[in-house]
């Protein structure tokens, strides 16, 4: 509540939130800070739709999906990848951030980097957890921020597109005299 008393109200905005099933102690907590941190911001449950993914490496081709359908002014990337005795860490996590990124980009939809990736499981749960590090809640906060700094962009971008179509360039006037 004290969010929307700082003039930060997401009320309208509609978030994709893509959550791993994998390690699920630790990404129920973000899930559930998350969505009450949009909540708390004023978005409705019913413009907030979590999606769950068997781990972290199938997070990247749902947001991409959930970006694409239009529904969605941002897409939350949650889950956590903890280092174990293999190099498999390395190889999720590497891929994991490659993949949002390029969803990011593929779609112009926020896509925020909610993935935790730590060396134990107890650093894991630290950051899931409210009173400490609360990461499902400032994904949905970057989500809101987002939102709010891509409707700027859009709004340059309309201006900018209004703005070439009512008046020719100064170098077009002096080729057509």
């Amino acid at each position: 509540m004290k969010y929307r008393k700082m003039g930060r109200s997401a009320a309208g905005f509609r978030f994709g939130i893509v959550a791993a099933k994998f390690n699920q102690q630790v990404t129920n907590k973000l899930v559930n800070a998350c969505v009450d941190t949009l909540t708390g911001h004023g978005v409705r449950k019913e413009n907030m739709h979590v999606m769950r993914v068997p781990g972290a490496f199938e997070i990247p081709l749902v947001a991409r999906a959930m970006a694409k359908s239009g529904r969605f002014d941002a897409v939350i990337c949650l889950g956590a990848v903890i280092r174990g005795d293999t190099p498999h860490f390395e190889y999720i996590s590497a891929e994991v951030s490659r993949g949002i990124g390029q969803a990011a980009l593929d779609t112009d939809v926020p896509m925020i980097f909610g993935v935790l990736t730590t060396e134990t499981v107890a650093q894991a749960v630290e950051r899931a957890d409210r009173k400490k590090f609360n990461r499902g809640g400032d994904a949905a906060k970057s989500a809101i921020e987002m939102v709010m700094v891509m409707r700027q962009v859009n709004r340059i971008r309309q201006k900018s597109d209004a703005e070439t179509s009512v008046a020719p360039r100064p170098d077009a006037r002096r080729l057509a005299n």
